[in-house]
């Protein structure tokens, strides 16, 4: 029986041309960097001492956490963690912001990440000033919107649908909505054109879910950054600045996300947040230059230099664009400003304060031995400033230095920056969430903030189809909704996805000219075929000479097979003479550039690529998300040297279970400090062998790992090799593999790959 699949897309708030400036629905501190995207506030009555346990201390809360909590209409909403090795979960929550009292929380577990130490929660919800709803994003890559009393209204697992990476960092940031869009950030290898790693950004319609649009402003990424962009205007359109994993400041049109310029300026990524002043971007970073061997500083940039076309990528802006520098480093403790002042936290705990107008250092001030993430708040002629030691201080700035108020020693260490509302500060440590200030309702609030005026739209230039992209199964269908949009992206009208004429599309610089296996019917809707293997490919819309684009992949149900013989071996190798391969399939995430199809002894078999150190640790995913209940099989074999063994593994419903070279053993792992058990195995360099995996849940939630290994050829052991239990199993998970090439120096191969039902 066919299956239909219905996604509708909100309509948007723009399509009346412009937005009526009305106040927000919503009141509080709603983001991250609060109203003003600056880490300010222009409440008064706010206390100048705190004494926990005592004066002005109102409740505190047992979670871990490392974001900023954010307070919309009187409820706190959180992303924290609890829980010990391989039960630590993180917990989106919300709390009564005047008791601490829970009201509701949903949990959930890390995976495939190797995020190290306790770094969790390195983020922050954000509250949409329009709904209440709260979005979230966790160190797993689960982005979820949650309407304000808890109820998931829809979510994306990013490693699994778009190939988000994870790092040892844990890094994440922070939402942000502009008007109908809620707009996140990673690193992500994706499929087809999306496939090479970079720093994106995506923008999600906030109602519905649906990707509206992807944006690759930067170059290759030495590092994931969390600074959150800062949203404006310039020149007619909305844009975004902000720093990004590829060391470049970006500016970005925050309603397509067509690139607009960017200013080289790292060797690593750019992780505190960029302000605006006057005409000048403002960031800072901690890495070496790109135009000295000086480590770090802080530049003004102007934003209206004329960018310089550049051969791959967006345009650039000249260096004569940097209109001052100073000497500062922070790793990402993010910047306030205040009139013309600028004050900010360095790496080695000094606080600064920098004239925004030339850059120079007007003082400094000694607070710790160093500062990692947490960035000032300043509000009511105050500061108030966590530092990675557990220290709080209360301090009142001068023209020539600071006047110490309060210095509170807390539990933990401070790596998120407080918020206020309504007379109360609230911090995050890694083992509390603190609350101090004045009960009940504060005299000082300010007025409420209004809600951007747009300006009425003009021509209609182009069409954005909504959702940007699709997954769906063979026989299901889609439905789109197009909006016209003008010169600066602004809506102009609708249409309905009948009226198009829509034919496939294959980007001029496709590698794999490959295309999705469905079609449009008279409805407007894409009806992907009922033959039971996977594709990819893009459509374009035409309305009357206006274009736009789609694309998508269709994933067959389980069970699925694939032993690489049908691949035409066309392609020559541009780093070995006189070998032929073929990508991988186009619909698998973060295969392509890692993987090649190649012949082996006869065999057509899937290799592990060795030219780029950047992926000698490669995951790749072949199925839905939701794909859960499977028995996972294939052929594994892995190259090395007497010292040096690559290792090979197969995934299972978010867990990897890895023959491991170098310590000749079967390992299962979800997160390597978390989840992560292994039995002895001795293997062969050079020798295929048949790996089979499956994971049984349990109704209670508890499920158990289970996995055998054995030469290829040789009879099937009866015995599990290696089992596993885990309390708070994952509970569904793309089917896929992993290859790690130590230095990029031996290869790994793959071949016979089957999922089928457990019975």
């Amino acid at each position: 029986m066919r299956r239909s699949l219905t996604i509708r897309c909100a309509v948007s708030a723009l399509l009346i041309a412009f937005a009526i400036g009305a106040s927000a629905e919503v009141r509080g501190w709603l983001n991250w960097r609060g109203p003003y995207q600056n880490g300010t506030s222009l409440e008064r009555g706010l206390p100048d001492t705190w004494t926990p346990g005592g004066a002005n201390h109102l409740w505190e809360v047992e979670i871990s956490g490392g974001g900023t909590p954010v307070i919309g209409n009187g409820r706190l909403y959180g992303l924290g963690y609890q829980g010990q090795g391989p039960d630590l979960q993180e917990v989106v929550f919300c709390l009564d912001a005047e008791t601490g009292r829970k009201m509701w929380e949903h949990r959930f577990n890390d995976f495939l990440s190797d995020i190290t130490y306790d770094r969790y929660a390195i983020g922050s919800p954000t509250i949409d000033p329009e709904t209440g709803n709260v979005y979230a994003l966790t160190a797993a890559g689960i982005f979820a919107c949650f309407s304000r009393d808890g109820k998931v209204l829809w979510s994306h697992s990013l490693m699994e649908k778009v190939g988000r990476l994870t790092f040892p960092n844990g890094r994440n940031g922070s939402p942000v909505i502009e008007q109908d869009l809620v707009i996140i950030r990673c690193v992500t290898s994706n499929w087809g054109g999306e496939s090479a790693a970079l720093d994106r950004f995506y923008a999600y319609d906030k109602k519905s879910g649906q990707l509206v649009w992807s944006s690759s402003p930067g170059v290759s990424p030495k590092d994931n950054s969390f600074g959150r962009p800062f949203v404006t205007w310039r020149n007619g359109k909305r844009v975004f600045y902000t720093g990004e994993g590829s060391g470049h400041v970006v500016c970005v049109n925050a309603r397509t996300g067509a690139p607009i310029w960017r200013f080289p300026l790292s060797a690593g990524g750019v992780n505190a947040s960029v302000i605006l002043y006057k005409n000048k971007a403002i960031a800072i970073h901690a890495d070496e230059n790109l135009d000295s061997s000086e480590m770090g500083r802080m530049v003004a940039i102007n934003i209206d230099a004329e960018p310089q076309p550049a051969e791959t990528g967006a345009p650039i802006l000249p260096p004569s664009a940097e209109v001052w520098r100073n000497n500062l480093e922070t790793i990402s403790s993010s910047p306030v400003i205040v009139g013309n002042r600028i004050y900010q936290v360095g790496k080695t705990g000094f606080l600064h304060c920098v004239d925004a107008d030339t850059g120079r250092m007007l003082w400094q001030h000694r607070l710790g031995p160093d500062q990692l993430h947490a960035s000032p708040l300043y509000a009511d002629g105050k500061l108030y400033v966590p530092i990675q030691n557990g220290m709080f201080f209360i301090l009142r700035p001068t023209e020539s230095g600071v006047e110490e108020l309060a210095k509170v020693q807390l539990a933990g260490r401070c790596i998120g920056a407080p918020s206020v509302w309504n007379g109360k500060i609230y911090v995050f440590t890694t083992e509390k969430l603190y609350c101090f200030g004045k009960r009940g309702n504060n005299p000082g609030l300010p007025a409420p903030v209004k809600a951007e005026t747009y300006p009425a739209p003009g021509k209609t230039v182009a069409l954005q189809v909504i959702p940007a992209e699709v997954l769906i199964r063979p026989g299901e269908k889609v439905q789109f909704t197009i909006r016209g949009i003008d010169a600066n992206g602004f809506v102009t009208e609708t249409f309905k996805s009948s009226q198009a004429k829509w034919s496939k599309y294959i980007p001029a610089t496709a590698r794999v000219r490959s295309e999705m296996d469905a079609s449009f019917n008279a409805q407007g809707e894409l009806v992907a075929s009922d033959r039971k293997f996977p594709s990819a490919g893009a459509f374009e819309a035409d309305i009357n000479g206006l274009k736009g684009y789609i694309r998508g992949r269709i994933l067959p149900d389980i069970p699925l097979k694939e032993d690489f013989e049908s691949f035409d071996l066309s392609e020559s190798s541009a780093t070995e003479p006189n070998v032929k391969f073929s990508y991988p399939p186009l619909p698998w995430i973060g295969a392509r550039l890692k993987y090649e199809v190649r012949e082996v002894d006869g065999e057509k078999v899937l290799a592990k690529t060795l030219d780029n150190i950047f992926f000698q640790r490669a995951v790749v995913f072949f199925g839905h998300p939701d794909d859960k209940n499977y028995t996972m099989e294939a052929d594994v074999r892995a190259d090395g040297s007497r010292r040096t063994m690559s290792s090979v593994g197969l995934i299972n419903q978010r867990y990897q279970i890895t023959l491991l070279g170098n310590s000749q053993e079967l390992e299962v792992s979800s997160n390597q400090e978390r989840i992560k058990v292994a039995v002895p195995f001795a293997w062969e360099r050079g020798v295929w062998y048949r790996m089979k995996t499956r994971v049984d849940v349990a109704p209670d939630g508890s499920g158990v790992v289970r996995a055998k290994a054995w030469k290829r050829g040789d009879p099937e052991p009866e015995q599990w090799t290696i089992e596993v239990p885990h309390r708070n199993a994952h509970k569904s998970g793309s089917p896929g593999f992993y290859g790690f090439t130590p230095q990029s120096l031996f290869k790994v191969y793959i071949d016979n790959i089957s999922v089928t039902p457990t019975r």
